[in-house]
């Protein structure tokens, strides 16, 4: 079976607009989260969200493509040009029937979908943009991606809630395995923060309603959590075939070995109490990697500060790891990031393999009083440093689509 390693990785978050800078706000336990700018938000129950900050198109790309495109793509072009950077992968140098993009989202344009509906009561049919169709689709970020890159390879955007950045790096690494591919763009993006939005998570009762405190709304595995903070931005690797990999001399930060999904086949909003499905996704994963669940060093949670779904989680982890659940460590980068729905998962994955690269665990901040239910070790006050060789990262979405994705330090 081929091996498939990543080679690059690029983020745009609230914590920063470049992979670097995201990592190093984690590390240090800082919060994305502030109040709410990009619309008024006085009259809404809750009023602060996780806002990419300062954000400037990347130089490489047409500002004229790109004033058509919605937010969400712009935020994966970045990602995107970082990741291949980091690679240093000149996409004009390698085989372009390869080379793929499997890159999703969870809601797609719906900022231009909100503009537009905006433009038609104001001034009519004929004033609704020709280009709206192509650029709010879901898969709008993974035809600009190719079309940036020339890539000619596999292409598609796999839509699974917040689960969307996990099983499109999932299905990207099984596409490099059956070798349909030697390198895969791969990713998700989001640009959720909009008033409809908004409004329906906050009547779902799903946010963290701390608006006086922000950066201590979210509380991951904490008795006093009330829910998650709405986030945006986008997460990128890239995906390459080992041999593939060395010929060219490609920098190597780990290797994917294992992925999973699974869905609860329960409610479109309320995930299964009991962590039966995440376990199944969990399980998979380390079915594909020829891994045990002792064999895991530490978990990137899924970890959104709601009631139900940190204790859920933690079901799903001591069912699959037993015993060794308790040995493990487990952290939450939603504490800080908020959820960054579609692009959630991607860039989850990158902290994850970056841990493993570092031998270094994030803090779950905000985690001051645990629940006595959620007993695992969330790594709570600071970072710290460890050695990892295998880590997973967990996702688990609305519509109870789960994905677990494993990856363990490269070795020759």
């Amino acid at each position: 079976m081929r091996r498939v390693v990543i080679t690059g990785v690029g983020a745009v978050t609230p914590l920063g607009n470049d992979m670097q800078t995201t990592w190093q706000a984690l590390c240090a336990g800082q919060s994305g989260v502030r109040p709410i700018t990009r619309f008024d938000a006085s009259e809404y129950g809750v009023r602060i969200a996780g806002e990419v900050q300062n954000f400037a198109l990347h130089a490489a790309v047409d500002p004229r493509e790109a004033r058509r495109s919605s937010l969400y793509v712009r935020y994966a072009l970045n990602a995107v040009i970082e990741a291949l950077h980091h690679a240093q992968l000149d996409t004009t140098q390698v085989d372009r029937e390869r080379l793929g993009v499997i890159f999703g989202t969870g809601a797609g344009g719906i900022d231009l979908i909100g503009e537009n509906i905006a433009i038609l009561a104001e001034k009519g049919p004929r004033r609704v943009a020709p280009t709206l169709i192509a650029n709010m689709i879901d898969d709008a970020a993974s035809g600009y991606i190719a079309i940036h890159t020339g890539a000619l390879g596999p292409n598609m955007a796999v839509v699974a809630a917040c689960s969307t950045g996990g099983h499109n790096i999932g299905e990207a690494f099984e596409t490099i395995r059956r070798d349909d591919a030697d390198i895969i763009i791969a990713g998700g993006a989001e640009a959720p923060i909009v008033p409809v939005v908004m409004a329906a998570f906050t009547n779902m009762r799903g946010l963290a309603g701390d608006n006086e405190n922000p950066a201590a709304a979210c509380k991951p595995f904490d008795v006093r959590r009330d829910g998650f903070v709405l986030s945006e931005g986008a997460g990128a690797v890239i995906l390459e075939e080992l041999e593939h990999a060395l010929r060219r001399g490609a920098p190597i930060l780990a290797e994917v070995v294992g992925y999973g999904n699974s869905n609860d086949a329960k409610d479109m909003i309320a995930a299964g109490d009991d962590g039966a499905g995440p376990a199944r996704a969990m399980k998979m994963a380390l079915r594909k990697a020829g891994l045990q669940g002792s064999d895991l060093d530490y978990i990137n949670a899924h970890g959104t500060g709601t009631p139900l779904n940190d204790k859920a989680e933690t079901l799903a982890i001591k069912t699959v790891c037993g015993d060794h659940a308790h040995t493990l460590v487990v952290n939450s980068s939603k504490s800080m990031l908020g959820h960054m729905m579609g692009a959630a998962g991607a860039v989850e994955l990158i902290v994850a393999a970056l841990s493993v690269h570092h031998g270094v665990v994030h803090p779950t901040i905000n985690l001051e009083q645990p629940d006595p239910l959620c007993d695992l070790d969330y790594v709570a006050g600071s970072a710290r440093t460890l050695p990892i060789e295998v880590a997973l990262s967990n996702s688990i979405g609305l519509g109870g689509h789960n994905s677990a994705v494993i990856v363990k330090r490269y070795r020759a």
